[in-house]
Formats: C-alpha cells, structure tokens, sequence
C-alpha cells in the first residue's frame, strides 16, 4: 500500500530567482558607461537607474534619460518623504537615487543597474548589503592613461590626479564581488563576462534578495 508521502508530487521549479541590484564602478575613464550601454544594446532584461539632481540640465542632456532634473523644493520634499535611497550635496546641487524608480523596476522582474564611482559603491554595500558590486579595471597602467586620453575631457594634470588617487580607490576592492577587466578595445569581451555573471548569479542559492 503506498503511503501519502510517496503519491506526493515532487516540485522540481527549484529556481525562484530575485531581482538584483547591480552596482558597476571602477577607476575614471575604465568604460563603465560604455559597459552599461552595450548590455543595454544585447537586449538583457535591465533597468538602468536615472539619478535626480537639482543642477541645470546641460546641453544635449535629456530630462527621465540623463538625470530626472528637479526643483530643490521638489528634493526636499523627497528626502523629508524617504522618497530617495540615498543622497548628497555636490558643489551646491542635490544628487540622489530616487527609491520608487527602483521598487518599480524590481518589482516587474528586471534587475537594476546604475554606474557610481568607487566611495559610491562603498556607501551602496552599506545602504544594500545584498548589492551585486562589480569592479572594472584596466589591464594595467599604460591601458588606463590611453582610457584616459581617449575621452580628451581631462586635463594632463586631471589625468595625473585620477592616476594619483587610484591607490586609494584600489584599497577599496575588498568590498566587491567580482573584478573584470576590461582590456581597451575588447568591450564585447568584458560584456559577455559581466553576462556570466549575472547568469551565475541568478542561479546562486540561496539568491540574493534586496530590501529597499
């Protein structure tokens, strides 16, 4: 005679992955932006976080794309709301990461992800423990400075004080979960590794899950 235990059915869908919160940083000019962007062309189902700021949109910068733009009034009222994960003051402008944008994106099954610089990343482990953070580094010196000319925005002496600064942000890898480097001009390479990644990631178990 069969017991109840053995008609049970066994439940196999074993997989019930969490959205994840997916945090790219590394050193200026390592092709964060450039990493972001080619993920977004391959069709992965992410959202990319648009930060809120008070300052002045500037040319070409479009408003819900390149930054929600806002009245500091408006602010304000965000931060007295908790309406903002988290926020700064930066040379007279507020910047911040609005926390509904996140919850929404979150919550209709796509993973989040937005680019912060390295004391960024370090705020965002804190705030969210069970952030994905990965580090992009450059192959090694003469890469980076030719990274760093490249974009022809910086100064030689702005590119020297990026470089001067690098051992402290470099301190700072502890704090990550994966390091990829991104050699220049082998973009797609660095890509389908931050594609593994996720995909790893979203079998882990148990899965990481992210409370806003």
């Amino acid at each position: 005679m069969e017991s109840n235990a053995s008609k049970a059915t066994l439940d196999f869908n074993l997989q019930k992955p969490q959205p994840l919160f997916i945090v790219i940083s590394g050193l200026s000019g390592v092709g964060k932006d450039a990493v972001i962007e080619e993920l977004l062309k391959r069709g992965m189902p992410l959202h990319k976080v648009v930060t809120a700021t008070t300052r002045a949109p500037r040319v070409n910068e479009r408003d819900g794309v390149d930054y929600h733009f806002l009245t500091k009034e408006r602010f304000q009222e965000m931060i007295q709301n908790n309406e903002l994960i988290e926020c700064a003051l930066v040379y007279n402008d507020y910047k911040g990461v609005p926390r509904r944008q996140i919850q929404d994106a979150m919550a209709s099954g796509l993973d989040v992800i937005m680019r912060v610089d390295v004391q960024g990343a370090r705020k965002f482990r804190e705030l969210i423990p069970e952030a994905l953070l990965i580090f992009i580094t450059p192959a090694n010196e003469q890469d980076w400075r030719e990274m760093l000319l490249g974009r022809r925005t910086d100064t030689p002496e702005q590119i020297e004080r990026r470089i001067t600064a690098a051992p402290g942000e470099l301190a700072l890898l502890p704090i990550f979960d994966y390091i990829v480097t991104n050699k220049r001009c082998c973009l797609g390479e660095t890509v389908d590794k931050i594609i593994s990644i996720i995909t790893s990631e979203h079998m882990r178990n148990p899965h990481r899950k992210v409370n806003l």
